[in-house]
Parts: structure tokens; C-alpha cells; sequence
């Protein structure tokens, strides 16, 4: 049976959970804002760790924090950093638009830690007090921007991106295994002029090549730290060398090029960084969408629709028709888009709500950053796993393909004129009968040799 202990906070006493590390603020937070039943991303939760961590060894450096009590805040604010302490976050993420009751966590479970260290009750606040010394030089309107931009950036570099770049390697692959292969255009979903279907598959590699580019840019966007400016920019409160030296530390633990914020006022007052980035993440997920939507076309079928190439069967298809295969990993690519699509108009509405001081949009648009990147890091993963990697040519679909496509006869404008191919074209549709067969029969009338046709109708030569 749970049990609970007595904590104090500005409003008086609480109840909280005996086991629990946090106080009475953040009971207070669970207590007030049970919405979604989703508690801030764990992303956030770690780099409040790492900014707790540096602001108390900087403190400490600058004289402004006791050493003994540095010393205790750095162990237990790197072990929020590491993800040992995750289960004392609760906060749902649906709650003050400023983030304080995340904030407010975090300096209540260092100060709670600190105090299970030194051998003292827990809510004691002895040695170490959640507000005074946990959160020096600091407020929850520069540290929660600051959270956002170290989770969104961190998770780009060790996450998305390096997925990104595996998945460009493995479509590359795939374009030079398929380089010799000819088969039909299609624009509008219509047949057009022949194309080599590794040059199909570079023109995928090429985008997430673009897509890399992009995510790089997104990365840039975050570096600049809002730390330092606490309540509303000024800096109230805060040692004049404390920004630039904790983002310092920050930098050196991530291996990010964080620094500090050009101007505080525009770091915490707009979110415009952070609507970048997503932007970039938006481009990313059209990008996988235009893909995968491609690959489940040209392998759809298997023998009654395009069926060029063949997808690697995952798993069966339906529950009544047997021996049915679906193109399952393209349908996990394009919904995880349309969930970035639909997080790209909440980031975009987050941002544009920063209101006088502060923006207080801040939780739900943290969410929704950390999830995209999540969702394309992991579906990216999968899909050059289970669909990508695996992917084999139809070569004999393919070629029959160009022979009964009407679009060959393009070649022929040149040699006969446009008016005289497109009867061609016609008379193939209503004769059945391939553009060739046709060409074949008239040789005489059209003027042309045989050798002339063939050179024409070279499916090669058009690629």
C-alpha cells in the first residue's frame, strides 16, 4: 500500500508519495493538470539533468554556490542527465505553457537526492534547497528554451541523422544495382518516355541526401541558448559570466556547438528557431512520404497492377484473403509523415504565440519537436531494414512494360512529325497492338527504314 510523506512549498503543505523524489510544487502540477496522461518527453528530462549540472558547477566556479553543495548537486543532476531519476517526472505535458512545473520538478528531485545522499529525509530540504541552490542564476523562462533546444538538437545529431545517412547509402545501393535496368516513365500516373530504374532510385537517394542537408540546418538553428536571461531577458539574478560558461559545459557533454544566445530577449520571447527546425523536419517527412508512397506504386500488384518491382514480403496481408501481401512498411512511412505534418501546424501555432516577455506555448511544442524526430529517426530505421534492403528488380515487368507503352513513340516526333506519332499512339489503343507492331506495318509509308525504326525505338538511347 502507497504511503505518503508531508512536503512544504510558497502555498502551504501537500501530500506526496513516500518513494517519490519530487515535492510539493510538482504534486501539485500531477494534481492540476491530468490531461493527456503523457509526461514530458524524457529528451527535455535529460537535458534539464545536464543544465542543472553545469549551472551548479559554474555557480560554484563564480563563488556563488557553497563547494560542498556544488559537488552534491553535480551527482544528482547527472544522474537526472543519464536517465537514472525518469520515473520522478510526472508532469503531464498539457500544463503552465512556460514549462515551470518541469522545471520545478527537476529542482525538486536534485534537492530530494541530494538529501537521500547525504543521509537526510527526503523533503528535508537540508543540504540542498530546490529553489536557492538547485536553480541559482536560473528561471524556468530561460531554462526551458534551453531544454528544448539541447533535447531537439541532441536527438537530431545521435538519432535522425545518422539514420538519415544509412538510408541515403542503402538507396544508393539500390541505384546502382538497378542502373542497367529500362523501364516505363509515368507522369501524371500516365506512361511516359523509358527511364533506367537506378535512375529512379538516385532520384530517392537525392532526397535524402537534400534531407541530410536539412536536418544539418535544423541543427544549426538550436545552437543558441537562451540560459542566462532568466525571468523576462535581463538576467536578473544571474553572475554575468554564468551563460557563457555553463553553455560551455554544455557544449563539451554534447558534442554540440552551443553558445550563447545572441539576444536573450528574442531567445525567450519567440520560438522562431524551433518553428525552423520543424520546418526542415516537415520537408524531411514529404520527402520519405514521395518515396514510399512511390516504391508501394511500383510494387503494387503483384501481377495485376505495375508490379516493377518486388517489395519484401513482411508479414500476411489480410484476414480473409489468403496469400495476400501488403505494402505494410510504405503505410508506416507515409503515417508517421502525417503525424510530422500535423505537428508542423502545432509547432507553427506554438511559435507564433509567444506573448510580450515569454512564449507560453512552450511543453506542447517541446512535445511535438521530440516526437517527429522520434517517429522519423525509428520509421527511417525500418524501412531501410524491412523494405529497402530488400528490394528486387522485375526485369521481364519491366520490359514488357516499354514494349506496350504508347509514350515510346516520342522518339519517333523527330523522324515522322508530331501529328503522324500521335495517330500512332491512337491507332495502338484502339488495335492493341504495340507501337512497334504499328511502325513495323507502315515502314513504307512513313518513310523509314528498319534500322531507323529500331534506332528510334531504343529504349536505351531515350534514358
Amino acid at each position: 500500500m502507497s504511503t505518503t510523506r508531508i512536503e512544504r512549498d510558497t502555498m502551504g503543505e501537500m501530500e506526496v508519495p513516500s518513494e517519490a523524489l519530487y515535492g510539493a510544487s510538482t504534486q501539485r502540477a500531477v494534481l492540476n493538470f491530468p490531461v493527456s496522461g503523457e509526461p514530458v518527453e524524457s529528451g527535455i528530462i535529460h537535458a534539464f539533468g545536464l543544465i542543472k549540472w553545469a549551472a551548479a558547477r559554474i555557480n560554484g566556479e563564480l563563488g556563488q554556490l557553497d563547494k560542498t553543495l556544488t559537488d552534491q548537486i553535480e551527482v544528482a543532476a547527472e544522474e537526472v542527465y543519464q536517465g537514472k531519476l525518469d520515473k520522478h517526472f510526472p508532469v503531464d505535458v498539457y500544463q503552465t505553457g512556460s514549462g515551470t512545473s518541469t522545471n520545478m520538478n527537476a529542482n525538486e528531485v536534485i534537492a530530494n537526492r541530494c538529501s537521500e545522499i547525504a543521509g537526510n529525509p527526503i523533503g528535508s530540504k537540508n543540504p540542498v534547497h530546490p529553489n536557492d541552490h538547485v536553480n541559482q542564476g536560473q528561471s524556468s523562462n530561460d531554462t526551458f528554451p534551453t531544454a528544448m533546444h539541447i533535447a531537439a538538437a541532441v536527438a537530431m545529431q545521435n538519432d535522425l541523422i545518422p539514420e538519415l545517412e544509412k538510408l541515403q547509402v542503402s538507396l544508393g545501393t539500390k541505384a546502382r544495382e538497378f542502373q542497367e535496368i529500362l523501364k516505363i516513365g509515368r507522369t501524371h500516373l500516365m506512361d511516359a518516355t523509358p527511364v533506367r530504374l537506378g535512375q529512379e532510385f538516385g532520384g530517392y537517394e537525392k532526397q535524402i541526401e537534400r534531407g541530410i542537408d536539412r536536418s544539418h540546418k535544423a541543427l544549426k538553428a538550436l545552437h543558441e541558448l537562451a540560459l542566462g536571461g532568466t525571468a523576462v531577458g535581463t538576467g536578473l539574478n544571474c553572475h554575468p559570466e554564468f551563460p557563457a560558461m555553463a553553455i560551455e559545459f554544455i557544449a563539451e557533454k554534447t558534442g554540440i556547438k552551443f553558445r550563447e544566445a545572441e539576444n536573450h530577449f528574442e531567445a525567450q520571447a519567440a520560438k522562431d528557431a524551433l518553428v525552423e527546425c520543424h520546418g526542415q523536419l516537415n520537408t524531411i517527412a514529404a520527402s520519405l512520404f514521395k518515396i514510399a508512397n512511390d516504391l508501394r506504386l511500383l510494387g503494387s500488384g503483384p501481377r495485376c497492377a505495375i508490379g516493377e518491382i518486388r517489395l519484401p514480403a513482411t508479414q500476411p496481408g489480410s484476414s480473409i484473403m489468403p496469400g495476400k501481401v501488403n505494402p505494410v512498411m510504405s503505410e508506416a512511412v507515409t503515417m508517421v509523415a502525417a503525424r510530422v505534418f500535423g505537428n508542423n501546424s502545432t509547432v507553427t501555432w506554438c511559435g507564433a504565440n509567444g506573448h510580450l516577455q515569454l512564449n507560453v506555448f512552450m511543453p506542447v511544442m517541446a512535445h511535438a519537436v521530440m516526437e517527429s524526430i522520434r517517429l522519423l529517426a525509428n520509421v527511417c530505421k525500418i524501412f531501410r531494414e524491412r523494405c529497402i534492403d530488400g528490394i528486387e528488380p522485375n526485369t521481364e515487368r519491366c520490359n514488357e512494360l516499354i514494349d506496350y507503352s504508347l509514350s515510346m513513340v516520342t522518339s519517333l516526333a523527330p523522324v515522322i512529325g508530331y501529328e503522324v506519332a500521335a495517330k500512332i499512339a491512337k491507332d495502338s489503343v484502339i488495335t492493341g497492338k504495340t507501337v512497334r507492331q504499328l511502325c513495323t506495318e507502315q515502314l513504307e509509308e512513313l518513310g523509314i527504314s528498319a534500322d531507323q525504326l529500331d534506332a528510334a525505338l531504343d529504349p536505351a538511347s531515350m534514358t
